[in-house]
């Protein structure tokens, strides 16, 4: 690392000891923009890598609400405003017990960056709460919604901040949601992406991040003369994410042959397709993280409490949530043959499996870079309320392929001027953080 890296790393580390997601992130980015550094003076003497470390506002705030029983139940609420240098606080919302203050900080330091990617005009953000909505009925999420709702309106608005959804926070709770907002503040704005396609929602919008990391991917393979035909394809989750990456990869012609949850994986060698693709909605609806179901229906080998990292496959999809792929697991893939990995969680993948898929030559790509089609669409959601128009299924698709080509571009160049041709890592971090310390540069000490 550089020595200025460095040092602004030891003191995040001695100030936030505890907070083990948020430095993990920082440090991927960290080990990236040291080659940047010396022939950029500019950012050390304004202090951008101390100041870019730092959340611009945390906002943590009671959600009182009341269960079916009558019983008053409390949780957190959290909104973390990372950065607005480049635009509006833009970052999902996330309702999970395993919701904390160091996962949400690297949720929006990673948001900042894959944001500015898009090329789209959005700063990043995060938020969301302790709050587990699964076992609980419609009305208990709605009760907790509006509550949370309550305070969280007093921060966003279409110029200044726009959540969306993530894990646990979906179609029905957006809608209680920005009803709450509209009941509060008389007004129809775009303060929430992911809302209902009959009430200014974007088609395509459940399956963009899916879609978008297959785009991206398939611009790697091409890099080697390769592309998703024939492929054998492994996937871990299987909720909206997993849900899009199936569909579009099998489209590509590739042959999805793992699912998998908290529970284990399946395995099934004829391939994710079909009518099987749209039982994942089912799976996801019921409101059981199981992935036996699938099993039990189509008669398909499943693997109890095991990662699908150890099957053999062509390409490796993580899809489901942060740290889901160690350096075992990357070595076993290694060993297996895959060669190419494209990131479809945030930060799925820890940074001692980096290190092993690039020391090996694997094509590799960070969420920052291959997960951004999800937020790049809610962009395009956002666009499309402030102009009243509805952009049509095609057009989203069209745009949305175009945005990940970009992005896929961007990373490859800047790559190869700082002499690591093909690293998607070391280029997906440079070209964001420059566009976001440039601007910080530009509009003063703020």
């Amino acid at each position: 690392m550089h020595p200025y890296t460095n040092q602004v790393l030891e003191n995040l580390k001695k100030k936030y000891y505890w907070q083990k997601e948020f430095l993990q992130s920082v440090e991927e980015v960290f080990d990236s923009i040291s080659l940047v550094l010396d022939q950029n003076p500019v950012y050390k003497s304004h202090k951008i890598l101390e100041r870019i470390v730092e959340p611009e506002r945390i906002i943590t705030f009671r959600v009182p609400w009341r269960d079916d029983k009558g019983e008053i139940q409390i949780n957190t609420g959290y909104r973390v405003e990372f950065n607005s240098a480049i635009g509006p606080y833009k970052g999902g919302l996330r309702f999970h017990a395993s919701v904390t203050l160091s996962v949400l900080k690297f949720l929006g330091f990673e948001q900042t960056f894959k944001n500015a990617l898009t090329g789209l005009p959005m700063g990043g953000g995060k938020g969301g709460s302790d709050f587990n909505p699964r076992g609980r009925s419609d009305r208990e999420i709605e009760n907790f919604c509006q509550s949370f709702m309550i305070e969280l309106s007093k921060h966003i608005g279409a110029n200044v901040n726009v959540p969306a959804g993530d894990i646990g926070v979906g179609s029905r709770e957006i809608g209680y949601l920005f009803g709450q907002y509209k009941r509060l503040k008389n007004v129809f704005d775009c303060i929430l992406t992911g809302k209902g396609i009959d009430w200014g929602g974007i088609n395509l919008r459940p399956e963009a991040t899916g879609y978008g990391l297959v785009y991206f991917a398939d611009e790697m393979l091409k890099t080697r003369g390769e592309s998703f035909k024939g492929k054998k394809v492994a996937v871990s989750g299987f909720g909206n994410v997993a849900w899009g990456t199936v569909k579009k990869a099998t489209e590509l012609g590739g042959k999805v042959i793992t699912l998998s949850g908290p529970d284990g994986y399946i395995l099934d060698p004829e391939g994710i397709s079909g009518e099987k693709i749209d039982f994942m909605l089912k799976m996801r609806l019921s409101g059981n993280d199981t992935v036996k179901d699938y099993a039990d229906k189509y008669k398909v080998p499943y693997h109890p409490n095991k990662k699908p990292w150890e099957v053999k496959c062509d390409i490796a999809l993580p899809c489901a949530t942060e740290n889901e792929l160690n350096e075992s697991d990357a070595k076993q893939l290694v060993e297996n043959g895959v060669f190419c990995v494209a990131e479809g969680a945030n930060l799925p993948t820890s940074l001692d499996a980096i290190k092993v898929f690039i020391n090996n030559k694997i094509l590799f790509s960070p969420g920052k870079a291959s997960n951004a089609g999800g937020v790049a669409t809610s962009g395009l959601e956002i666009s499309q309320n402030a102009s009243k128009i509805i952009f049509t299924h095609e057009q989203v698709d069209t745009m949305l392929k175009g945005i990940m080509v970009n992005i896929h571009k961007s990373c490859a160049s800047v790559a190869e001027k700082y002499g690591h041709p093909g690293n998607y890592v070391i280029g997906a971090n440079i070209a964001g953080f420059h566009k976001v310390a440039n601007a910080m540069i530009d509009q003063g000490l703020v």
